[in-house]
């Protein structure tokens, strides 16, 4: 495992698996980037950062996993793929997904007024593209959330709202006869 790590570092920083590694490493385990079973692979990792693995992350999460080669990650992505189906372990993966997509700041917002470290919300499109890879192809009404959020003031999600939000998918009807306006689910 130690030696696939380095395969996929830089000579600069050993210990971290960037943007430019985690490009092949998911060439080479034939996933785009943006699949939803990366996610699981970070949140199996306890990644903290997008887009990163430090060597500690990477050495858990394989280990866990009982990978030292490409081929063995390759035939984890369907276990990885089924986490999503259980109900406890969704929930988990939706949770962390909102800390570790916080970690990508968009281009957009690398001006010196909106940089925050410790930044304690998540901007609108960051979580647009993360709601639609957790919840875009299994919530019905998605689409029209999604639309809702197009044309929302909101700039940011923060975590009650991001929680708020599976806790709507679960258990608001697809005719919305189940809602309530002046209910707790509010975003």
């Amino acid at each position: 495992m130690h030696c696939l790590v380095q395969e996929y570092t830089s000579p600069d920083d050993p210990d971290t698996l960037g943007p430019e590694g985690m490009e092949k490493f998911c060439e080479d385990i034939g996933v785009e980037p943006e699949n939803v079973v990366m996610l699981v692979l970070a949140w199996k990792m306890s990644a903290r950062q997008m887009g990163f693995f430090s060597q500690q992350e990477w050495l858990r999460g394989l280990s866990d996993l009982q990978c030292d080669s490409i081929c063995k990650v390759q035939s984890k992505l369907d276990y990885l793929r089924s986490l999503l189906n259980d109900h406890v372990t969704f929930k988990s993966i939706y949770r962390y997904a909102y800390d570790f997509a916080r970690s990508f700041v968009p281009l957009t917002l690398l001006c010196p007024c909106c940089q925050d470290k410790d930044q304690r919300s998540m901007d609108i499109e960051t979580a647009k593209a993360m709601l639609q890879l957790l919840l875009g192809k299994h919530w019905a009404l998605f689409g029209q959330f999604n639309n809702f959020l197009e044309h929302s003031k909101y700039k940011v999600i923060n975590k009650d709202q991001w929680c708020n939000i599976l806790e709507f998918s679960r258990t608001i009807v697809n005719d919305l006869s189940n809602y309530d306006v002046d209910g707790a689910c509010e975003l």
